[in-house]
């Protein structure tokens, strides 16, 4: 039996087989970098260093797109995980600048990978909040929690994808718990701010009080002592 077009079929499978381990292979390594990128680009934020995170976001993005053409239609799953993680990175910076959350359009990712990253971010926002909390600045807290929440409202209808978008059920009810954590935050500071308010108006009342009081009671003696009694506690009117 010949069997020479065997081998030469087989030849020709090691080689493609080669060139996409070998392309695999530079997906896992560049998929590494773009993680470290965003997760720069997150840290960079939260110590308010926006343009250093704008700039590794910028870095990311050109990654990113580089790497879906190493990809292709075979190993595209291989770039699910830093396309998820840019994701999370985009939409933080792009609310802690007060702009609109990017579109999937924009960012050009998966549908799961846009999902996921939304859900992600949403951790990143209560750690932003509490941020918030801490530096008194209580107002832009109740701002990115109100974001939180609204995330979570569009996002919960998900969860019967489940089968499709591997991993959102889980992530929307990690998401659930973060948004009560934070709820009970933002709440318990609200009634503290409150109860500061309250107690500085009340000492600002009860500092004022007394100097009042004793005005009132020398304006009230010196209406009501007669003038023969003034007269007659002056020492020069003696006998």
């Amino acid at each position: 039996m010949n069997y020479v077009s065997v081998e030469s079929s087989l030849r020709s499978v090691s080689r493609k087989l080669d060139l996409i381990s070998s392309r695999r292979e530079t997906l896992i390594k560049e998929s590494r970098e773009i993680i470290s990128l965003s997760a720069k680009t997150i840290i960079s934020i939260h110590t308010s260093n926006f343009q250093q995170a704008q700039d590794l976001s910028k870095q990311a993005k050109k990654r990113l797109q580089d790497l879906r053409k190493v990809a292709g239609p075979d190993l595209v799953r291989y770039i699910l995980m830093p396309e998820q993680e840019y994701v999370e990175s985009s939409v933080v910076l792009a609310i802690s600048n007060q702009k609109q959350i990017p579109s999937i359009d924009k960012l050009r990712v998966s549908p799961s990978s846009y999902i996921l990253g939304l859900l992600d971010a949403i951790g990143e926002l209560k750690r932003s909040v509490y941020d918030g909390i801490r530096q008194n600045q209580i107002q832009s807290a109740e701002n990115k929690f109100k974001i939180m929440e609204s995330l979570y409202t569009m996002l919960s209808s998900f969860a019967v994808y489940d089968n499709i978008v591997s991993g959102v059920k889980r992530k929307l009810d990690v998401a659930r718990i973060l948004i009560e954590d934070t709820r009970s935050a933002i709440t318990e500071e609200s009634r503290r701010s409150e109860f500061m308010m309250a107690v500085k108006d009340l000492s600002s009342k009860i500092r004022a009080a007394p100097f009042t009081e004793h005005t009132k009671k020398r304006e009230s003696t010196n209406e009501t002592i007669p003038d023969e009694e003034k007269q007659s506690d002056d020492p020069e009117n003696g006998v």
